[in-house]
């Protein structure tokens, strides 16, 4: 009982560096995308891929582009892409106008992954630097309408960490993301390989039984 009682502060403090642990983002480069393991998101590790991928000149959309060119993409052979939500983690809000907007998904990236307080450019953030390419210091549209004035949508600021919104026909960069974890998958032609040699052993057991 004294044993347990000495032991007892030092279980409450592992227990602690546990949940801390648990609570704190990791981010997981999946060739393609990065993982959030906390917000289950799967980030496009190209910040700015419409301008990469030829889609558009400069990678600066309207709201309505931005959505179609997010909706309509396939990339690693994953589907499901979208503009990342304004709206808090159980679909309240959104949160602001205005800074300190931690529980948006770009606002989680900015402040929470990237460990940036507001005025601060995104690519300042080691952590993200070091992850993501072509980060923009500028404006990103979400996908979410200001619900007052349709003709509006909220936007984050990458180069300040505001959550905002404007006008729709305005031109601002665009950020996929996708619901879940996108694993790395075999390549087709490691897949043919795998299944060649499961019929070989398969046959090579079928000789050995006759």
């Amino acid at each position: 009982m004294v044993m347990f009682k000495h032991l007892f502060p030092i279980l409450l403090l592992l227990a602690g560096i546990g949940l801390a642990s648990t609570a704190q983002a990791e981010l997981i480069d999946r060739a393609f995308a990065v993982y959030d393991t906390v917000s289950h998101l799967s980030w496009l590790k190209d910040a700015n891929y419409a301008q990469t991928s030829g889609y558009d000149a400069d990678g600066q959309m309207t709201w309505a582009d931005a959505n179609t060119w997010a909706n309509g993409l396939t990339v690693g052979g994953f589907t499901g892409w979208r503009l990342p939500t304004a709206l808090n983690a159980d679909g309240s809000g959104p949160c602001g106008p205005g800074y300190n907007c931690t529980t948006s998904e770009l606002g989680y990236l900015y402040y929470t992954d990237g460990g940036l307080s507001q005025g601060q450019n995104i690519t300042s953030s080691a952590v993200l630097s070091g992850l993501f390419s072509n980060m923009q210091n500028f404006v990103y549209w979400s996908g979410t309408e200001y619900a007052p004035n349709p003709n509006n949508a909220w936007y984050f600021s990458t180069g300040y960490g505001d959550q905002y919104y404007y006008y729709e026909y305005n031109n601002f960069y665009a950020w996929a993301v996708r619901s879940g974890d996108v694993a790395a998958v075999p390549e087709p032609g490691v897949m043919g390989l795998l299944g060649i040699g499961a019929l070989a052993w398969a046959g090579t057991k079928a000789r050995r039984r006759g």
